[in-house]
């Protein structure tokens, strides 16, 4: 999918986001959108506990819920550089969770991770893509941060509702 299309895209899926009714409605479906403007086989939306210090999610393919510490995997690299993290092969970055893999039988090949930042410039959360048959680029980190913008102000809003 071309640049163009990417964003005419995120358009449509901003306006549906509206009408999700639930934290885990709303990442579903944004995972599936990712997946699919980006090209990846797999999505998850780890949110950041900064009271528990772990990341959590519920929206892993294959596994009901992962939990980790704030400062461990891909995931908790992203929190301390506060920055996207292009990892085109999984298993030479020593940060990696291999065990994870182990758990869920699914083998990670490459990985683009983003922050999702609140209104106070504070992380919320970590998108985190997985899998895209020809690896991830600058322009894929670039359009997964834009992305992470359209959908902090939700995952904001359902986390002071919650």
């Amino acid at each position: 999918m071309n640049s163009i299309d990417k964003y005419k895209q995120l358009t449509g899926f901003a306006k549906n986001l509206l009408n999700k009714n639930s934290l885990i409605d709303g990442l579903s479906y944004i995972a599936s959108n990712a997946n699919e403007i980006v090209g990846a086989e797999r999505c998850s939306i780890f949110i950041y506990d900064a009271t528990e210090n772990i990341l959590w999610t519920t929206h892993a393919d294959g596994v009901e819920k992962i939990v980790i510490p704030s400062d461990m995997g891909i995931v908790g690299q992203t929190i301390r550089l506060r920055k996207p993290i292009i990892e085109n092969d999984a298993y030479d970055n020593a940060n990696f969770l291999s065990d994870i893999d182990m758990q869920t039988g699914y083998y990670t090949q490459n990985i683009l991770t983003a922050p999702i930042f609140n209104s106070q410039r504070e992380i919320v959360g970590v998108l985190e893509l997985l899998n895209k048959a020809d690896g991830f680029s600058g322009d894929d980190a670039e359009f997964l941060t834009f992305f992470s913008h359209y959908i902090s102000g939700f995952i904001e809003l359902n986390n002071l509702y919650q």
